[in-house]
């Protein structure tokens, strides 16, 4: 498995070749400035490196191809959000077809905590399933402040919201988080 410094570089060195017109060269401007710090936030929702890729790859096509291939106002926090939509939306479609494969399954597992165990892998599973499921706003500030570890105010612009409301934001979360992960612990 590649590094995410790895990861970074292979897309960038990919991108570059790409041969983009003088009107869109903003886009890989982009890339140089926020991509690692992307990467390190799709790393931490997704911990899978073709999943990171996968969502790199949407969400740079997607600017280039917003409005047209205009250049948004705030490139930043229209990177972090289109990024952050596309890994949840990975992260959906996986919970779905892994409901899918165990309905179908002859004797379905019981994905129960182990008894006396901590199964590191298993908690972060739940946690990202878990993340998935909070409402939009509060899976956002999370998403933004403890993945992609922005700060308070640069979360809260990125959102257009203030920062005290980030902080009640992810309060919130990490509240019903715990209570989520409790009832899977006792499953």
């Amino acid at each position: 498995m590649l590094s995410k410094t790895a990861s970074y570089g292979l897309m960038l060195d990919f991108a570059v070749p790409v041969a983009l017109d003088q009107t869109q060269q903003w886009v890989l401007s982009a890339m140089q400035s926020h991509g690692q710090e992307l990467i390190t936030m799709l790393w931490r929702i997704l911990g899978n490196e073709q999943d990171v890729c996968d969502a790199y790859q949407d969400t740079f096509l997607r600017l280039a191809h917003y409005q047209g291939g205009q250049k948004p106002q705030h490139v930043k926090a229209y990177l972090f959000r289109s990024a952050n939509n596309t890994a949840i939306s990975i992260l959906r479609r996986k919970i779905a077809e892994k409901k899918n494969l165990s309905q179908t399954a002859c004797a379905p597992r019981k994905t129960a905590w182990p008894p006396n165990e901590l199964d590191a892998g298993y908690m972060q599973e739940t946690l990202r399933a878990n993340i998935a499921q909070l409402p939009e706003n509060f899976r956002n500030v999370i998403t933004l402040h403890d993945l992609a570890e922005l700060p308070y105010a640069q979360t809260a612009k990125i959102l257009g919201i203030t920062e005290a409301t980030a902080r009640v934001y992810r309060c919130k979360a990490v509240q019903l988080l715990a209570v989520w992960m409790n009832k899977n612990r006792d499953k």
